[in-house]
Order: structure tokens, then sequence, then C-alpha cells
């Protein structure tokens, strides 16, 4: 799953720590989000999108797989 994550998160001048201490996930949970190790479930998904006052789908793209 692609992501915006990285450069919201970069816009705000937050760490990765900050933004897992605002939706209640390690700095290593944001990571692996970020680096696309890791697809968040729903519910963090919508924490995040609420965080950032955008929309999951502005945030979260699902790749297409030909």
């Amino acid at each position: 799953m692609k992501n915006r994550l990285r450069v919201l998160r970069a816009e705000q001048n937050w760490s990765q720590a900050e933004l897992g201490m605002r939706v209640g996930v390690t700095r290593q949970a944001i990571n692996a989000i970020e680096t696309r190790r890791y697809d968040p479930g729903l519910p963090l998904a919508m924490k995040i999108a609420r965080v950032f006052e955008k929309k999951v789908d502005d945030i979260f793209e699902l790749e297409d797989k030909d």
C-alpha cells in the first residue's frame, strides 16, 4: 500500500515518535508503515487521517496488482 505519511509528517515537523504518540503506536510502527513493511488496519488508518485532518484515501492508496 502506497502512502503519503512521511511527507505529511514532515510538513508538520513531527518525528516518527511524535506521530506515534498522537495515534497510540510506537515509532517503529510508524517507520514500518512509511517504509511499506506494514499496512495499518482501518482503525489505525482512520486515527492517522484524523490527526492530519485528511481522508484515509488522501493518505493511503492501494496498489494495483497486475
